[in-house]
């Protein structure tokens, strides 16, 4: 089968991206995963990254180089390899950036990337079920954000006390103002995990024009006249080549997509430590 698009990686931006190019229904878009489906239970279930970071069958278990200010350790730095990347793994904390460090990429060049540019797709992508005093939250997007749920003396004063020694309390972290303290927001819906999967892939996937492919490891990134023209993927039963008819995403996790550049000497590997 020929697509129009193929994308690499079902992580976070992946899933997103997959999820908009098949939306209008007129092309037929590949979406490659390295790791399995989120099949999982314990994906789902808020507390359940116990069980999954760490695991090798959903996360790749990378870890920082030793640091001799940490007595020569190195600490583990889980990053999801399954459907839904990170998102399916991580504490399920939702925090934008601060607007000045947008701003600041774009003063520094990175056009189209100020805080009034993306504040409209934080805004098109979240679906925020708290007060939106200051109007810059979401309400109609397909990733569920809420306040935590977690009612515990402890934490009610362990705010009290911030606001106690100085600190401004914070409703909306996610607000008008980023300073401050208050409870956290989390990425659920319903008490389950709403990862990148849960929001852009799952109510869609049945769309006959998205194929999404699991279990499938990125091999080469094949370039002609400087340009990605195919990808070759190991389904583990054989090679498989993709070569899209329009373009060629490359959405890997980060640490993942650079070592594979770095490999294919499409980037160079110098000063690649992490």
């Amino acid at each position: 089968m020929e697509f129009d698009y193929v994308v690499v990686g079902a992580g976070s931006a992946g899933c997103a991206v997959a999820n908009r190019l098949s939306q209008c229904g007129n092309y037929r878009v590949a979406l490659i995963e390295a790791g399995p489906a989120d099949s999982n239970p314990w994906i789902h279930v808020p507390v359940g990254y116990f069980r999954t970071m760490g695991n090798p069958k959903s996360d790749w278990r990378y870890e920082t180089q030793p640091d001799k200010g940490i007595a020569g350790r190195s600490i583990p730095w889980p990053r999801g390899r399954v459907l839904g990347g990170s998102s399916s793994i991580n504490g399920l904390l939702y925090v934008r950036g601060q607007p000045q460090d947008f701003d600041t990429w774009s003063q520094l060049g990175c056009t189209g990337w100020s805080w009034d540019d993306v504040l409209p797709y934080f805004k098109r992508s979240e679906k925020w079920d708290g007060v939106d005093e200051s109007g810059l939250r979401g309400k109609e997007g397909p990733l569920s954000v809420q306040s935590s749920r977690l009612n515990r003396d402890i934490v009610d004063h362990w705010v009290d006390a911030a606001v106690a020694a100085g600190y401004q309390r914070n409703y909306d972290y996610n607000g008008a103002d980023q300073e401050g303290v208050g409870h956290f927001q989390l990425t659920m819906k319903g008490g389950r995990r709403c990862s990148a999967a849960a929001a852009y892939l799952t109510p869609f996937k049945n769309r006959k024009n998205l194929k999404i492919i699991t279990n499938a490891q990125t091999k080469k990134v094949n370039i002609v006249n400087g340009r990605a023209s195919s990808v070759e993927i190991d389904t583990k039963s054989n090679i498989v080549q993709f070569p899209p008819k329009r373009k060629l995403y490359l959405v890997q996790v980060q640490l993942a997509l650079h070592k594979s550049l770095c490999f294919q000497g499409l980037v160079r590997e110098r000063n690649f430590k992490i």
